[in-house]
């Protein structure tokens, strides 16, 4: 019977130190945009959105957006996204955009929402993220 009671006791120390270890994990993702299609970018933004509104990441999660390519378009100030981006950005949301897509566009920071950071390659950000061991995401 003693015996039964220890390993009770173990188990239950067990479950509890798992279920503090749970709360304290913390998730990092990266998602690409490198579309401009209005259908995507929205649904991107939803999506990250989704994440870190979801009860079990909130305050466990760090999520960046690595724009290139096409995908500069989200962050260029005569589109209609500033809302949705300064939205995810209060909640912790990195904004990214890459340099050499604005040097091959001839798009300067002026012309992008004053909020957005800068990596020199969107596809550079990503593959250092990934060997990071952040999850990747692209829609």
């Amino acid at each position: 019977m003693k015996k039964v009671m220890l390993l009770l006791c173990i188990f239950s120390l067990l479950g509890t130190q798992y279920a503090v270890s749970q709360r304290k994990t913390k998730y990092r993702a990266v998602y690409q945009l490198n579309s401009d299609d209005d259908k995507v970018i929205r649904n991107t933004l939803r999506n990250i959105k989704n994440a870190v509104d979801d009860p079990r990441l909130q305050n466990r999660v760090t999520i960046e957006l690595v724009a290139h390519g096409s995908g500069v378009t989200a962050y260029r100030k005569d589109h209609p996204y500033e809302t949705l981006l300064k939205e995810l950005q209060t909640k912790g949301v990195i904004l990214v955009e890459c340099e050499n897509t604005m040097r091959e566009r001839n798009i300067t920071k002026e012309e992008l929402f004053s909020f957005i950071n800068y990596t020199p390659s969107g596809n550079g950000e990503l593959i250092i993220k990934q060997t990071e061991g952040w999850s990747y995401v692209h829609p």
